[in-house]
């Protein structure tokens, strides 16, 4: 294991073992004990009580964080000549079509997000090999393929993000930066989480938001109270 250095001893030291804090508190305190040197991002861990092995129980969309999330966003818009123009005055970082998905198709992936058109989509089938595992396939879902280009370029670089439940019902997001200010982050994590009540599947059953936790990168988590949540 791994020894832990004064500043992280400090910062474990502030979070109350077997506390659980309201999310305001937890704002703030997430602020509070992160030890990087760097502006880190802040991450919020969502337990649901559902099953994602089964279809009627899968949490899966997208949500237009308050403040955004801090990160500058790497756009790629996989559209047609005559929508070229609008990808790029929207803000995308890389605009064109055959010449990315060649790129794609040799491993290159430095891009966040991708947005596309619906005539495209069948271009890249062929490369979900490359962009399903770095979760880059566009989706309909996550408003990610659409014919209004330039509106989803300009979502996703305001703060627009998609989330999926994982294999242990668990949804991880960046919800903002430690630089952020403690009431934005709670905002960006209310935003979040009352999305996620919107989208309870009706086959969960019993408890749905199981606990939360916000950390930072390299913090302890903090345990965030789900009483007033569930």
């Amino acid at each position: 294991m791994a020894k832990l250095t004064k500043k992280q001893k400090e910062a474990l030291s502030k979070v109350e073992k077997g506390r659980i804090y309201n999310l305001e508190e937890g704002a703030a305190l997430v602020k509070e004990v992160n030890t990087a040197k760097f502006d880190a991002s802040v991450d919020i861990a969502v337990r649901l009580g559902v099953d994602p092995r089964k279809a009627n129980q899968m949490v899966r969309g997208v949500v237009s964080l308050p403040h955004g999330t801090g990160k500058d966003v790497k756009v790629l818009a996989l559209v047609t000549p005559d929508k070229e123009a609008e990808a790029k005055e929207a803000g995308a970082d890389y605009v064109g079509l055959d010449e990315y998905l060649q790129k794609i198709k040799e491993g290159w992936t430095d891009v966040d997000v991708i947005v596309t058109m619906p005539a495209v989509m069948g271009k890249l089938g062929p490369l979900g090999r490359v962009l399903g595992p770095r979760g880059l396939m566009p989706n309909p879902k996550s408003g990610t393929v659409t014919m209004e280009i330039g509106k989803a370029v300009t979502e996703v670089k305001a703060g627009k993000i998609d989330f999926k439940v994982d294999k242990y019902g668990i949804i991880h997001a960046g919800i903002g930066k430690v630089s952020f200010d403690a009431a934005k982050i709670k905002e960006n994590a209310q935003e979040l989480i009352s999305t996620l009540i919107k989208m309870k599947p009706t086959a969960a059953k019993g408890t749905y938001v199981k606990s939360i936790y916000l950390s930072s990168t390299m913090s302890p988590g903090i345990a965030i109270d789900t009483k007033a949540i569930n």
